[in-house]
């Protein structure tokens, strides 16, 4: 029988991929309140390794809860988000960037195409990769392949998007469980855990972005556009989390409520700290 050491076996795990360095992923990852590890993943990207409670605990399926999780990320920063995801019996990934509507693609736990081609070709052309080359080795990962298994067909992707920087590390292999995940990404030499640091903290860390130690965070400018960002926030959180609530998941609660912290606290950052 399958353990839940052996990557065929039932334990579900994520990974959540952002372009970006983690100096500027941490202080948008807080805003998930989920415990999570936050490792560098290439050049120009970063990882978070979520602990998985919501799966885990309360039984919500994985690749909702990552999904919800990437568009909140994405919507409230100006870099998009790669979730990796794998349970039991599927495996895929879904891309999130800004407003638009997210792309995947899913696999069967054998390793059989259950997604659309086209999603692979609108993915392609969001992260950058070549339309010719690159286009051909994801199309590659769409036919049917008897030897290659959902988590074969991830680690697969991630050759591909090694064209554009991403380099996991090894222990970071998708198809681990998710506490064995984020127990070797705190080993990393650049490692560092995220969580929900309370309102005072928040502050605290968005005056830090303010002053250009964690690199440029759009949110937190406080020009026109970031208070039009904001809006665009909070406008978009109260039906996500209304529908959330009716839905009874809490995945999309959580997306919702990000983006309503998010462009809620923008906005009276904004006030607060007012630019000539």
């Amino acid at each position: 029988m399958p353990t839940e050491a052996d990557p065929a076996g039932p334990a579900a795990g994520a990974l959540l991929l952002c372009r970006a360095v983690p100096r500027a992923v941490a202080p948008v990852a807080h805003l998930l309140r989920e415990r999570m590890q936050l490792t560098r993943a290439g050049d120009g990207w970063s990882v978070l390794v979520p602990e998985g409670g919501p799966w885990r605990d309360a039984g919500e399926p994985v690749d909702r809860v990552v999904t919800g999780w990437a568009t909140a990320l994405a919507v409230g920063a100006p870099w998009p988000v790669l979730a990796l995801w794998w349970d039991a019996d599927h495996a895929g990934f879904t891309l999130a960037s800004g407003f638009r509507r997210p792309v995947g693609f899913v696999w069967l736990a054998s390793g059989v195409p259950a997604g659309e081609e086209e999603a692979m070709r609108t993915f392609a052309a969001r992260v950058g990769l070549d339309p010719v080359l690159d286009l051909q080795a994801l199309d590659r990962l769409t036919k049917a392949d008897s030897a290659a298994d959902a988590r074969a067909r991830l680690r697969g992707l991630l050759v591909v998007l090694a064209r554009v920087g991403v380099s996991l590390p090894p222990e970071l292999a998708p198809g681990r469980p998710a506490d064995r995940l984020r127990e070797a990404a705190a080993l990393q030499p650049d490692s560092l855990p995220v969580e929900w640091p309370g309102r005072r903290d928040a502050i605290a860390e968005r005056d830090t972005v303010d002053h250009g130690r964690l690199g440029p965070w759009i949110p937190w400018t406080g020009g026109p556009g970031a208070r039009a960002l904001a809006l665009a926030q909070v406008a978009a959180g109260v039906p996500l989390t209304a529908r959330g609530v009716r839905r009874r998941n809490g995945s999309l609660i959580a997306a919702g409520a990000l983006l309503l912290a998010h462009g809620s606290l923008s906005l009276a950052y904004g006030l607060t700290h007012p630019r000539d």
